[in-house]
């Protein structure tokens, strides 16, 4: 049986304060005169870890506390999301994303890392690591979980304008609270916990609207198959029990990618925050191998 949880529930003071001290936001300057809202730990070779649409940087501690005694966990808040600033088209393209991530790697100093993107990061990820652009010489693998392939592939044109319409039309009917009331459940599997679910909701809710709309574009513009495989090594894992970007629809990601799926069990879409152990197992593979 599926758990249940208030809706109107906030987070649990103790996991705000956990938040807050381990795991806590900053606005790193870049080029350009924007900025990117980050979180931090741990030391060692650096893994940058990008979230999907509905969700924040604050999704990834508990994966991020689980490696950072041995690699520097960096987090980013997207584009218009948390303090981070928007990008300026308002209909962008995972370029544009990828662009700006070159340039929160400039401000950080980091030559090289480990890029793992969740989701609509998948988008970001993949355009970051296409064989050609700077970029992807600074990326030691790719891993891909659950990833969005988007709708921007020829062909896909009523699909792409039957996803924005619903998700504008959700967006202008319930507001982010509301759609975080009604959609975050989806993100996860039955095996969740109950703080899983309440840090799912309490991301969502904490959304932009500027920004979710720029993120709608992304994935509307967005066509993954088209930037694979990625110019370096990849993985790619999905939750078991994902209902939203399925193991048959991630395994066409890892077909294309020529590597098996690995799956995730008892795991939904959200399987880092439902599974950190599990996630943080894959990623800790990922920057042994």
């Amino acid at each position: 049986m599926t758990n249940a949880v208030d809706i109107h529930q906030p987070l649990p003071a103790a996991e705000a304060a956990r938040l807050d001290a381990r795991f806590a936001a900053r606005n790193v300057p870049v080029a350009g005169g924007a900025h990117v809202s980050v979180r931090e730990c741990g030391t060692g070779p650096a893994l940058v870890c990008l979230h999907g649409i509905g969700s924040g940087s604050a999704s990834w501690l508990d994966t991020a506390l689980l490696l950072a005694d041995e690699v520097r966990v960096i987090a980013w808040d997207a584009p218009g999301y948390g303090e981070s600033t928007p990008l300026v088209p308002a209909s962008p393209k995972a370029v544009h994303y990828a662009e700006r991530l070159g340039a929160l790697l400039d401000a950080l100093g980091i030559d090289r890392c480990v890029l793992v993107g969740h989701s609509l990061g998948a988008l970001t990820a993949v355009a970051a690591a296409r064989p050609g652009p700077p970029l992807a010489s600074r990326i030691a693998k790719l891993v891909l979980i659950s990833p969005a392939a988007g709708y921007g592939a020829p062909g896909r044109e009523e699909a792409q304008a039957r996803a924005r319409a619903e998700r504008l039309e959700s967006l202008e009917q319930l507001g982010i609270a509301g759609m975080a009331a009604k959609r975050s459940a989806r993100l996860v599997s039955e095996h969740a916990s109950d703080t899983a679910r309440q840090w799912v909701r309490w991301n969502m809710a904490r959304l932009n609207e500027g920004g979710y709309r720029q993120a709608i574009e992304l994935l509307c513009n967005g066509d993954l198959l088209a930037d694979l495989p990625p110019a370096m090594p990849v993985r790619v894992a999905c939750g078991a029990l994902d209902v939203v970007t399925t193991p048959e629809q991630c395994g066409e990601v890892a077909r294309q990618c020529g590597v098996p799926l690995e799956l995730l069990p008892r795991a939904g879409h959200a399987s880092y925050v439902e599974q950190p152990a599990a996630v943080a197992a894959l990623l800790r593979q990922a920057l042994a191998a």
